[in-house]
């Protein structure tokens, strides 16, 4: 098993970043797919037609913690999605995904940047309030 551990620097606030994750429109904007996602503790999320999905163990103003499993998979890997405020009304995003099988670690780390991450940064950093 192997962890990724990335960090994002996004020229939008917070908030922004923060709804982005959380709200489904906003979810399906940057993936381009349906998508479901509670904002409890222990709510589901589904990405892709469910071809990731979960249990939110914490969703948070900072931090999201989710069991995430890609359908094919046996077994649930830990994500823990971080920020905080950075310089000049922007934000430092991290992401700790951990538990990822060996031969499935390249193409998650391409799929976070290519099909995740980076579309929702491009995403918010095109957003005005």
């Amino acid at each position: 098993m192997k962890t990724l551990d990335v960090t994002y620097q996004i020229a939008a606030p917070a908030d922004r970043v923060f709804a982005a994750l959380t709200q489904k429109d906003l979810i399906e904007q940057w993936s381009g797919a349906t998508a479901e996602m509670g904002l409890e503790a222990g709510s589901t999320f589904s990405l892709w037609e469910g071809d990731i999905h979960g249990i939110n163990q914490e969703v948070s103003k900072d931090r999201i913690v989710q069991e995430w499993k890609v359908a094919n998979w046996k077994a649930y890997s830990e994500c823990i999605i971080s920020w905080h405020d950075a310089s000049e009304g922007g934000t430092e995003l991290r992401l700790v995904h951990s538990e990822i099988p060996d031969e499935a670690y390249e193409s998650i780390a391409e799929g976070w940047d290519e099909y995740y991450l980076g579309p929702l940064k491009a995403l918010v950093e095109k957003m005005t309030d």
